[in-house]
C-alpha cells in the first residue's frame, strides 16, 4: 500500500540525476551566489543597448509628435498596437503555467513556472507603454482619468473596450505580480540564510519578509497560492478576450467577427508558450540547469504549442469560410482580395506558414524532444504570431469602404521599429536582472516533486516494486 503515494514509475522523472535536497538548493542558488558569467554579461549589455535605442525612439515621438510614425488616414494603428497585442499575448503563458496547471496538480510545471511568471510581468510592462505613447501628447494623459475637475462632467467611456483593456490588464498585472512574488519569498529566505556578507543578508532579509519556514508560514503560503491561482484562471481567458473586443466590436471588414475572443486566447497561449521555450532553453544552457528543465518539460510545452497552434489554424480557416459563405462583398474582398492576394499577401502567407504549418512538425516525438529544433521553432512561432497581429490590423484598414481614402503602402519608420526593439531591451534587461538576483526555478517546489518524481527516487521505487512482485510470486508459489 505504501507504494500508492508514489507516482507511476513508467512516467518520466521531472528531476534528472542523483539529487538530494541539499544538492537541489546548491544547484539553483549557485547562479545567484556566484559572479555573473560571460554569457550573462554579453546578453545584459545587448539588452541595455536596445533599451537605450528604444528610449531615444520614444523621445523622438514625444518631442516631434506622432508624425514620426508612418501612420496615415486609414492606418491609424500600425506597429504600435500590433506590438501591444503581441506583448499582451506573450504574457499569457506565465499565468496559465502557474495558475491553471497548479489547480490541475500538474507536476511538470515546477521547472518552468517561476521564469514564466516573471516573463508575464515583464511582458505586460512592455505592452502597457504602447497605448500610452500612441496618445501622442502624453503630458495630457491625465485628461482620460475620471477624477473631480474643473472641465465639466468628464468621464471615461465605460462602453469602450479600450477602457475594459485598462481594467483587465491592470488587474492581470497586479494578480500576476502577487503570485510571482509570494512564490519567491521562501527562496529569498533560503538565500538570506546562506548569505556570506552583511549587506546581502540584510537585503534578502527585507525581501523575504521574515520568513522562517514554520508550518504556519507554509500553510498560509499554500492557501495564498491557491487563492491567487483561482483569481488568475478567469483572467487568462478574460484579458485577451477583452483585447480582441477592441477589434470585434467595430464594423471594419475583417474585424467584425465573433470568433476573435477564443482565437485570440488560443493565440496568446500559443505565443506565450513559445516565448517560455525560448527563455527556458537559453536559461537552461547558460545557467547549467539541465537536470531541472528536462526534455520532459520541453516536450510537455511543445504538446501545448501543437494544440493551441491547431486551434489557431482552425480559426484562420473558419474566417476564410465565413468571408465566403457570409455573402458580404466587403468581408469577401477584405480576405480574398486584400489579405491573401493584395500588396500585403506576403505577410498573410508568412503568418500561415509559421503558425499553422510549422507547429505540426511537433507531432513527431523525435522533434518534440530536440532542443535545437525546439529553440528555432519557438522563435518561428513568435514571428508568426507577430504577423498575425500585423495582418489583422494593417490589412483590414488599408482598404476601407471609400476607395478615395485608400492608403498608400504602409511602412514603419525607424522610430516605430526602435520603440519595439526598446521593449525587447526592457524585457530582457529585466529578465537578466531577475535571473541574477533571484532563483529562476522554485527551490521549494522542486523539492516537493523530488520525492515522487526525481530520477533517483523513481529508481528506488522500481527496485522496491520489483522486490514486492518477486516476494508475492514466491509466496503464491509456496502456497500452491
Amino acid at each position: 500500500m505504501s507504494l500508492l503515494k508514489y507516482e507511476s514509475t513508467l512516467r518520466e522523472p521531472l528531476v534528472d540525476g542523483e539529487k538530494t535536497y541539499h544538492q537541489v538548493t546548491e544547484d539553483i542558488c549557485r547562479p545567484v551566489e556566484e559572479k555573473a558569467n560571460t554569457g550573462w554579461k554579453i546578453g545584459f549589455t545587448i539588452s541595455v543597448a536596445l533599451l537605450l535605442f528604444g528610449i531615444y525612439s520614444v523621445y523622438r515621438e514625444v518631442t516631434y509628435g506622432i508624425g514620426q510614425w508612418n501612420l496615415n488616414k486609414t492606418i491609424g494603428w500600425g506597429w504600435d498596437i500590433t506590438n501591444f497585442v503581441w506583448w499582451v499575448g506573450i504574457g499569457h503563458a506565465g499565468t496559465l503555467i502557474s495558475a491553471i496547471l497548479l489547480l490541475f496538480r500538474q507536476g511538470w510545471r515546477t521547472g518552468v513556472n517561476r521564469a514564466a511568471e516573471a516573463m508575464t510581468i515583464f511582458a505586460v510592462m512592455c505592452a502597457g507603454q504602447f497605448p500610452i505613447f500612441h496618445m501622442g501628447r502624453v503630458w495630457d494623459a491625465f485628461f482620460v482619468l475620471p477624477y473631480a475637475n474643473t472641465r465639466g462632467p468628464l468621464w471615461v467611456n465605460f462602453a469602450s473596450p479600450l477602457l475594459w483593456d485598462v481594467f483587465a490588464i491592470s488587474t492581470y498585472f497586479t494578480v500576476s505580480l502577487l503570485f510571482w512574488y509570494s512564490g519567491l519569498i521562501p527562496d529569498f529566505a533560503t538565500i538570506r540564510d546562506r548569505a556570506k556578507t552583511k549587506a546581502r543578508k540584510l537585503w534578502y532579509g527585507v525581501v523575504s519578509f521574515g520568513w522562517t519556514g514554520s508550518t504556519k508560514h507554509w500553510q498560509r503560503h499554500e492557501s495564498l497560492s491557491l487563492v491567487l491561482a483561482g483569481l488568475s484562471t478567469p483572467l487568462v481567458l478574460s484579458v485577451h478576450t477583452i483585447v480582441s473586443f477592441d477589434f470585434a466590436t467595430s464594423v471594419v471588414p475583417g474585424w467584425h467577427t465573433t470568433i476573435f475572443p477564443p482565437y485570440f486566447v488560443a493565440g496568446a497561449i500559443f505565443s506565450g508558450f513559445a516565448m517560455v521555450q525560448t527563455l527556458m532553453l537559453v536559461t537552461r544552457k547558460v545557467m547549467k540547469l539541465d537536470d531541472y528543465i528536462t526534455l520532459g518539460h520541453i516536450e510537455a510545452m511543445n504538446k501545448v504549442i501543437v494544440l493551441t497552434g491547431s486551434i489557431v489554424g482552425i480559426a484562420y480557416l473558419t474566417e476564410l469560410f465565413m468571408a465566403w459563405y457570409g455573402g458580404s462583398k466587403f468581408e469577401y474582398d477584405a480576405f480574398y482580395k486584400y489579405r491573401i492576394a493584395g500588396p500585403y499577401g506576403w505577410s498573410y502567407w508568412t503568418m500561415m506558414t509559421c503558425n499553422v504549418i510549422s507547429p505540426q512538425l511537433f507531432w513527431s516525438k523525435k522533434l518534440r524532444r530536440n532542443v535545437a529544433f525546439t529553440f528555432i521553432m519557438s522563435i518561428v512561432v513568435n514571428i508568426g504570431m507577430w504577423f498575425e497581429r500585423f495582418v489583422i490590423i494593417v490589412t483590414s484598414v488599408y482598404r476601407d469602404y471609400i476607395p478615395s481614402s485608400w492608403s498608400v503602402y504602409y511602412r514603419p519608420t525607424i522610430w516605430e521599429v526602435g520603440f519595439y526593439l526598446g521593449t525587447f531591451g526592457l524585457f530582457f534587461t529585466c529578465y537578466f536582472l531577475f535571473s541574477k538576483f533571484a532563483p529562476v526555478i522554485a527551490i521549494a517546489e522542486i523539492k516537493h516533486v523530488l520525492k515522487t518524481s526525481g530520477e533517483s527516487f523513481k529508481e528506488k521505487m522500481d527496485v522496491i516494486e520489483k522486490e514486492s512482485v518477486d516476494h508475492f510470486a514466491h509466496e503464491h508459489a509456496h502456497a500452491h
